[in-house]
């Protein structure tokens, strides 16, 4: 059981944390492990009818450990990394998230799979992936165009620019920036959990259900694109600057 994912119930609220500050909050597998059966155990526990999701005071999460990819592992269904991101897409209760600081990569993707998101002024979401020799994911490709429009959505994803709270709120990526992010989640929480369970979970079934199919199709076509992009010389080369502190060099690269 990994330390680095704290998980609470109280008031029939499901409380999951990155709780790995030395690391900014970066996910490894063991961690990806543990938040998929904490959300598949909830999906089926009456005694839970809400999610919520939050990082420590001052960061959500700076996206997946560097390093634990490097590691390797195909992206399949034994794979935590995809247990989860199914877990999530189709957890059939609400989810709420809270954010303060980074949300880098999965960071700002899973968002997307919220059903509600909070954020304060110190949030600073990001997709790099590209910049990381890598392919989007979370079905990003296909929704990040749906919300923002194809040509933001290449600034987003194809540039891996990064953007504050004010316009995450204003692109749709977030309900609204708050001074207390966690306390507004929070409170949104409760409510959602005193509302009647079953025309609750209906209803999200009917919001999510144009988009489900597709998007599970287009996150098939993301992972083999993922699991490419690891095993390449770009993934290495990109890793390879981070740990050693310098500008990747893309120059030889066809």
């Amino acid at each position: 059981m990994s330390e680095h994912i704290v998980i609470g119930r109280e008031q029939r609220i499901l409380h999951l944390q990155f709780n790995r500050p030395e690391r900014k909050n970066a996910i490894t597998r063991a961690m990806y492990s543990q938040l998929a059966q904490a959300l598949n155990d909830a999906a089926q526990d009456p005694e839970v009818r809400v999610a919520l999701i939050t990082g420590t005071e001052d960061c959500f999460t700076s996206g997946n450990d560097l390093q634990d990819f490097l590691a390797g592992g195909e992206l399949n269904a034994d794979n935590p990394v995809v247990q989860f991101l199914m877990a999530l897409m189709t957890f059939p209760k609400p989810v709420v998230a809270a954010v303060s600081g980074a949300a880098v990569g999965i960071g700002t993707t899973l968002l997307l799979q919220c059903d509600l998101a909070y954020a304060d002024d110190s949030a600073k979401f990001q997709m790099p992936f590209v910049n990381l020799g890598l392919v989007p994911e979370f079905a990003s490709s296909l929704l990040v165009p749906r919300l923002v429009g194809q040509v933001r959505a290449a600034e987003l994803l194809l540039l891996g620019e990064s953007f504050g709270a004010q316009q995450a709120a204003a692109m749709g990526f977030i309900n609204g920036v708050e001074a207390h992010p966690l306390q507004k989640a929070r409170a949104q929480a409760e409510r959602l959990a005193a509302q009647p369970p079953a025309a609750v979970r209906a209803t999200k079934a009917l919001l999510r259900a144009p988009l489900m199919a597709e998007s599970q199709a287009v996150m098939q076509a993301e992972f083999k694109g993922f699991g490419e992009g690891l095993a390449g010389a770009e993934f290495k080369e990109a890793a390879t600057a981070f740990f050693e502190k310098r500008k990747p060099d893309f120059s030889s690269f066809s």
